[in-house]
């Protein structure tokens, strides 16, 4: 029975191979093929001879193309998908993708495209168009609200500007809709309402105006919903909670009016949530223990009051908790400090009891600045769990300057200045102490079909850097959400604050890879210094350096800086998974010549003083006593004597 099934499949592929090798592709469509291959700039990069048939060798296409040979009994081909990727392609779109009539998928994703989609696209009869990361410009294309035959569209990473005009209610049947990362203006139109069909909208980072609109309820077979990073104003829409085929829900940094936690109640097959920054007030619902699917769940950033519920311990498909910087309190729950999950609780207001931890580091937990100042036995709390974070050691002798090589080994510079090394690669929820500073960061790569790097490393884009400095810009680490590094047991006084940048993860030349956009923000002792921060404008390109400066007044002997990521800026260049706020370096240098030292240095200062002023008197009594020193009529006859002596 095995051998005549192992004939029958052998019979089958043996008969497909025979048909395609006899079948030829259509006389016209291998001569649009090659117009297109030329006007792309193709020609040349490939070794494909266009007197062959490329549906019939395609073990010598390096792209992929796909062709339907079922057409004239089959004897003729027709070409139906073509995927070009990767490739840096610098040109126009060609017209010429009109003349092949049964092409259904056209994937021109990461090149370098320029220009907008010609008109004549529009007679097109495409399911699948994906032109994601480019550089494709104007408004929104009118060819495209013709194609009524879409399924699938991604313009994502370009240019494209303007509002989105009314006639994309044509696109009835579209499933997939990805406009993220363009320069899109004004308030969603109440057209998208008729795309009943989406099962995948991402609109993250435009500048998209209004509040979230209530006919969101309409797509009710939505799966994916990303509106990151756009300035949508609050609240969440009740309505939202139709939408209950949700698996992956992501809405971050509104602007305006507070709420409470909007009904989610009904999407169990959840597995991402995140509602980061969203204004979202009061207690944070019991129903999470119903949706037994989630992975990742992001609630940070938020006004978030009470407890965290018990349902939270019985989420055990949750890799990644983030409930950072909210107003949760109450004692901290067992099984965070237990759990072996990513799970970031950092910056609430705990009360303390005596199963809290004992220390910040915690393996994946993070729990820095976690506890109430006011709580109760501040004495038991490790300094570094305290809202208030003073310097972490007893006794500490503290320092007057600082100087860390973000992501990267120690490094002296023209052997005067050291900058210490910093080196530790986790991150998803991490608390380390590096002696007189300390990081904390917050958050995985969501999307990333590689595994999460929270230190990148290039040495082969650095441009205009001075030989001596080089170094410090080879590293950088990373963050997902945000990254917060701490000075430690610094005299308390003003200090030169400056942050080294350089982009080293895109490239300065004319390829997909320089497309690629990070916005974050900047936040020095609390104070917003930098909003959406763009290294490689800032700095004039990828590979060069860019120092802010900023002058700090350091109290309670703590420095605090930190990043974070808004949803701004693209997170597919060079893959998916790329983004979020990074760092080279930091140097903190004092403005003072007498240092500050704080009123518990002072006291100890004054008393040394008292002390040693003590002592000496004690040994000019002895020496005096001994004759050692001696008594005024002494003194007055000596020196008398001596000037006499030095006038004679």
């Amino acid at each position: 029975m095995k051998k005549l099934l192992f004939f029958a499949i052998s019979l089958i592929l043996y008969s497909n191979s025979a048909f395609t090798q006899s079948a030829k592709l259509d006389t016209q469509e291998a001569k649009a093929l090659k117009e297109i291959w030329g006007k792309l700039g193709l020609v040349g990069r490939e070794e494909w001879d266009f007197e062959k048939d490329p549906c019939g060798d395609l073990g010598h296409w390096k792209f992929h193309l796909i062709c339907d040979c079922s057409f004239e009994s089959n004897t003729t081909c027709r070409i139906t998908e073509i995927i070009i990727t990767s490739q840096n392609v610098s040109t126009s779109l060609p017209r010429d993708f009109t003349k092949l009539q049964y092409l259904q998928l056209l994937d021109l994703s990461r090149n370098y495209l320029k220009g907008t989609i010609p008109s004549e696209w529009a007679t097109m009869r495409l399911s699948t168009l994906s032109l994601m990361g480019n550089r494709l410009s104007g408004l929104f294309p009118t060819a495209l609200t013709r194609m009524t035959t879409l399924l699938d569209l991604r313009i994502e990473g370009n240019r494209f500007s303007g509002p989105i005009p009314k006639e994309i209610a044509n696109l009835k049947i579209l499933e997939k809709l990805d406009l993220s990362s363009n320069d899109f203006t004004g308030q969603l139109p109440a057209a998208l309402a008729k795309l009943t069909n989406l099962i995948t909208l991402r609109i993250r980072d435009n500048k998209f105006t209004g509040k979230i609109p209530n006919f969101i309820s309409q797509w009710t077979q939505i799966e994916r919903l990303h509106m990151q990073g756009c300035s949508f104003e609050g609240p969440i829409p009740s309505s939202i909670s139709a939408l209950t085929q949700l698996k992956d829900l992501r809405i971050s940094d509104l602007e305006g009016e507070a709420s409470t936690f909007p009904p989610l109640g009904k999407m169990l097959q959840l597995s991402i949530l995140v509602l980061r920054n969203c204004l979202i007030d009061g207690q944070i619902p019991d129903y999470f223990r119903f949706m037994i699917n989630l992975n990742t769940i992001d609630l940070s950033f938020n006004n978030l009051t009470g407890e965290i519920p018990s349902s939270f311990s019985q989420l055990d498909s949750a890799e990644c908790i983030y409930l950072t910087k909210n107003n949760l309190t109450g004692p901290m729950p067992g099984w965070v400090i237990s759990s072996a999950k990513n799970v970031d609780v950092s910056y609430n207001h705990f009360t303390w009891d005596a199963s809290g931890p004992k220390r910040c580091e915690q393996r994946t937990i993070n729990v820095v600045e976690s506890y109430s100042s006011s709580t109760d036995k501040q004495n038991d709390i490790h300094p570094c769990l305290r809202k208030d974070f003073p310097c972490t050691k007893s006794n500490a002798l503290l320092i007057r300057s600082l100087h860390i090589n973000c992501g990267g080994e120690e490094v002296n510079i023209n052997n005067t200045i050291k900058y210490e090394a910093d080196t530790k690669r986790q991150g998803a929820s991490t608390y380390y102490n590096g002696g007189n500073w300390a990081f904390s960061s917050t958050g995985n790569f969501l999307d990333d079909r590689h595994s999460d790097t929270y230190i990148l490393s290039d040495t082969s884009n650095l441009h205009y850097i001075s030989t001596s400095d080089t170094e410090l810009y080879t590293t950088a680490r990373r963050a997902a959400i945000s990254l917060t590094y701490y000075g430690l047991c610094l005299v308390n006084g003003n200090y030169t604050v400056r942050l080294h940048f350089a982009e080293i993860a895109f490239t300065q030349y004319n390829s997909f890879n320089s497309l690629g956009k990070r916005v974050f923000d900047v936040y020095v002792q609390g104070e917003l210094k930098l909003e959406d921060f763009d290294i490689v404008k800032a700095a004039g390109g990828t590979g060069r350096v860019v120092i802010k400066s900023y002058t700090v007044n350091v109290k309670n002997n703590t420095l605090k800086i930190q990043l974070y990521w808004a949803g701004k800026g693209t997170t597919g260049i060079p893959f998916r998974g790329s983004y979020g706020p990074i760092i080279s370096a930091i140097s903190v240098d004092p403005d003072f010549g007498t240092p500050n030292y704080g009123k518990g240095s002072e006291v100890g200062l004054i008393g040394g003083i008292l002390g040693g002023l003590c002592f000496a008197s004690v040994i000019i009594v002895i020496l005096w006593r001994r004759g050692y020193i001696m008594s005024k009529k002494q003194y007055t006859e000596t020196g008398e004597m001596s000037h006499t002596t030095s006038f004679s």
